[in-house]
């Protein structure tokens, strides 16, 4: 059984900083690439942002220069930086793991809200 538990997610005002993480535990393969998804209210699911095992990193438009991903292959953990957050960040940000067998894991996701 693979778990991926997040945490960081909150309340921010424009302009200013979280910072999520993601754990994964019970995992007994190799992890590939980490990520991080978003879905706002009545939108779809959308890439933020992944990691591979090697450490490339990859973004969407939206984000670049202002979110950075990076992991803990040794603990298995992935953070998401973001600064400067706008309001149009505000989702269900979910957490996102491919494993060598086991295939892709989700989090249960966790609420950024950015609003003044």
């Amino acid at each position: 059984q693979v778990q991926l538990e997040e945490s960081g997610g909150g309340w921010v005002q424009p302009g200013g900083s979280l910072r999520l993480s993601c754990a994964a535990s019970g995992i007994i393969d190799s992890v590939y690439t980490m990520g991080w998804y978003r879905q706002a209210p009545g939108k779809q699911r959308e890439l933020v942002a992944f990691i591979t095992s090697l450490g490339d990193r990859n973004y969407v438009d939206a984000v670049k220069g202002r979110f950075t991903i990076s992991r803990d292959n040794g603990k298995n953990t992935v953070h998401l930086q973001m600064n400067s957050l706008k309001p149009e960040d505000t989702a269900v940000y979910y957490c996102n793991a491919i494993l060598r067998i086991l295939g892709s894991h989700w989090g249960q996701g966790t609420q950024v809200t950015v609003s003044s």
